[in-house]
């Protein structure tokens, strides 16, 4: 049997995680990241994110939405524009904690059908 505690414990990441996982299932967005990424320590634009895509401003601003509302990015306003920086360290903590606990509760059930 499954301890429930564990089960809740991994409910409850789940619940958190999941704007995560809704914000990375999108090719779009994951196209997003991986140019915000090589933008580097400084970020990257609108306009020059526009450049690498043929997505219109407005559109690529909805997905930049979503991936600052999720935490995956963060807005540094430099003078009158805005540069967007990988912001991924508390994310990728939670999703590892997520998999350990996965991890431990798949240890047990092995444990217990031998």
């Amino acid at each position: 049997m499954i301890d429930k505690e564990a089960l809740h414990r991994i409910h409850l990441l789940f619940d958190t995680c999941a704007p995560l996982f809704i914000a990375l299932g999108d090719e779009v967005r994951q196209k997003l990241i991986l140019d915000i990424a090589d933008g580097g320590e400084e970020g990257i634009n609108v306009t020059n994110l526009s450049a690498k895509s043929k997505l219109s401003r407005p559109a690529i601003s909805h997905h930049l939405k979503v991936l600052k509302d999720c935490g995956l990015i963060k807005p540094v306003k430099e003078g009158t524009q805005i540069f967007y920086q990988l912001s991924l360290d508390k994310n990728l903590d939670e999703v590892a904690t997520l998999v350990k606990e996965i991890q431990s509760v798949v240890e047990k059930i092995k444990q217990a059908k031998k």
